[in-house]
This record gives C-alpha cells, sequence and structure tokens, in this order.
C-alpha cells in the first residue's frame, strides 16, 4: 500500500480545503491512502472564529467525489447543528466512509479546545483498504484508557491526525516530541498495528508545529520519519 504523508502549514481560513484539493489532485495517482493533520481544513487557532469557518459536512462533497480515486485522512471543524466537532475524517469510494470526533479536547495552559469544541464519546474502527483502521486526534492518543479502547479494537491500522506546538527545546531535539515518538512506540506495540502520524507545521499566534510525522510497523520501529518544522509531502510503501 502507497501511503503519502501531507505534512503542511494550515491558515486561519477555509481556503485550505482548495489547497488541500490542489494537493490531492496531484497526488492521486501515486498513492492508495493520504493522510493530512489535525484541523488541516481550518487552521488550530480558531476561537470565535469558529462560528464562520467550521463546515457542515455537506461542504465536503468535494473530498468525496476525489476520494474516488484515493482514500483521504483530514481533520476538520465540523458543525453539527448548534455544536462543533473537531473531528478526523475518512473519505473512501466516493463518500464519506468514517468520522471520529476528539474525545479529549484539552483546556490547559496554551490550548482552550473545550471552550470550543463539544467532545466525542467513541471509539470504534472501520475498514479500508483491506485493513482494520482506527483514527484518532491528537490528544486522545495521551489517555491510557484510550490505548485499551484501541487494543480491544484490535487495528490493523492506526491513523493519528496531530497537531502538536513546539515546547521543550534541547540541543537535537524537543521534550514534546520524544514525549510523542514514545507513546505511538508504545501504541503500535501494543497493538501489533502499524501506525501514521501525521502532525502540522508552520505558526499561528506565536505558536509554533513541529511537524516529524512518521511512519512505524507493528513493532513500533520507525519505517519513515519527516523533517521538522518545514512543509513535506512524501509517499512511502508500507
Amino acid at each position: 500500500m502507497r501511503v503519502t504523508l501531507a505534512q503542511i502549514a494550515p491558515k486561519l481560513h477555509r481556503k485550505n480545503l482548495e489547497d488541500v484539493c490542489k494537493i490531492v489532485l496531484e497526488y492521486k495517482e501515486k498513492t492508495d491512502l493520504i493522510v493530512f493533520p489535525e484541523l488541516a481544513l481550518n487552521g488550530y487557532i480558531l476561537q470565535d472564529k469558529l462560528l464562520e469557518d467550521a463546515w457542515a459536512l455537506d461542504d465536503l462533497k468535494v473530498l468525496e467525489e476525489l476520494g474516488s480515486d484515493i482514500d483521504i485522512a483530514i481533520g476538520g471543524a465540523i458543525r453539527e447543528s448548534n455544536r462543533f466537532r473537531n473531528s478526523a475524517l475518512y473519505f473512501s469510494r466516493g463518500s464519506l466512509l468514517f468520522k471520529h470526533d476528539k474525545v479529549h479536547l484539552p483546556n490547559y495552559g496554551m490550548f482552550e479546545e473545550a471552550r470550543y469544541f463539544s467532545a466525542g464519546s467513541v471509539f470504534e474502527s472501520f475498514v479500508a483498504l483491506e485493513r482494520k483502521i482506527s483514527l484518532l486526534v491528537c490528544e486522545d492518543m495521551w489517555h491510557v484508557s484510550v490505548h485499551e479502547d484501541i487494543i480491544s479494537e484490535n487495528p490493523d491500522l492506526i491513523i493519528v491526525l496531530v497537531a502538536s506546538p513546539a515546547r521543550g527545546f534541547l540541543e537535537n531535539n524537543l521534550i514534546i516530541e520524544n514525549k510523542w515518538y514514545e507513546i505511538i512506540q508504545k501504541v503500535a506495540k501494543e497493538c501489533n498495528a502499524q501506525l501514521i502520524f501525521v502532525n502540522r507545521v508552520g505558526f499561528e499566534d506565536g505558536l509554533g508545529f513541529w511537524g516529524g510525522s512518521a511512519i512505524l510497523d507493528q513493532n513500533g520501529d520507525f519505517l519513515h520519519k519527516l523533517p521538522k518544522y518545514e512543509s513535506s509531502i512524501k509517499t512511502f510503501e508500507i
């Protein structure tokens, strides 16, 4: 299976959808699955802009159409009646196949997601590309109870969409980078599953996102890794 990691720098603008479509069109003949970061359709620090920029699922028909040629995993702010969700969407075979609403919304320090989003409540899996897949969003991965839920799902592939700001600078890496890699290695081994981790880059309102997207095997070993701090879109065979 060919997988493309789209480590991009979304802006706080709905124009992200146009940019995403251009990337998908460029890569649809080269890959089976393309994975974008958390909130790639919106940018991260939405705050009250969420009222204007959140997407109704009907607004994303173009991704359904593109999904007839390539599977797409992407994060976006989704409007459901009077609620907003931080969602991971999976498009395949011309339709929205699966949606996971972020369950654990951080609300400390630089994070204030719980002020604006409503939390999801379940962790489920779905089948695509002849694999059972678990799809999660960022902070969900930091909770041991979630690890237990994923283990019970027994997936072949875990996809994690992330918007992790850089913090804890060391000489050659970041404390947050080390912690993230420790978590995803642990989960890949616990579940005996391949794992795709896609983190965004770029700056928003003083926050810089570090990237470092990666693919891990069932033993928690890194198969492929993208650089830190720069946009990068690369396709790998797994």
